[in-house]
């Protein structure tokens, strides 16, 4: 299996919207989600989603930090199958406002309508501590 740097894996990442935040359920059961980068995609290991404190995402996290991440990028080229990449890690719950400055995006306007004085809003954190990406037939883990 070859390597890859988190300086590579950030190009691959860089167009990017939307991975799929998988937690650990109540019942234990695996839950996913679409989650939004908010093209907040200089990738360096830690990944932030915007969500509010009602929903089961957030249970689940206080729950259960333990939480996946999984990533499809761009065709590849020729027809080739995209990039698909793979993140176990531990997610952090924050309610800090300067946080929610440092992450905001304009477009985050359009979901929480008071913006980053939305009631209820929390940043999850999510923090590599395993990376493995796909390109076509090649597996490829990511030096963190």
């Amino acid at each position: 299996m070859s390597r890859m740097s988190l300086e590579d894996l950030a190009e691959e990442m860089r167009d990017i919207d939307f991975a799929m935040l998988s937690t650990h359920a109540e019942g234990g059961e695996i839950a996913g989600r679409p989650m939004s980068t908010n093209r907040d995609v200089a990738y360096d290991g830690t990944s932030y989603f915007f969500t509010l404190d009602s929903t089961r995402t957030v249970a689940d996290i206080a729950r259960d930090p333990k939480v996946a991440l999984s990533f499809t990028g761009r065709k590849g080229l020729f027809g080739k199958p995209p990039t698909f990449i793979a993140v176990e890690g531990r997610a952090t719950l924050i309610r800090d406002r300067a946080a929610f400055d440092a992450h905001w995006a304009k477009d985050l306007d359009d979901w929480f309508k008071q913006g980053a004085d939305t009631p209820g809003l929390v940043l999850i954190q999510v923090e590599a501590a395993r990376i493995t990406c796909w390109k076509g037939m090649e597996e490829t883990e990511v030096e963190l």
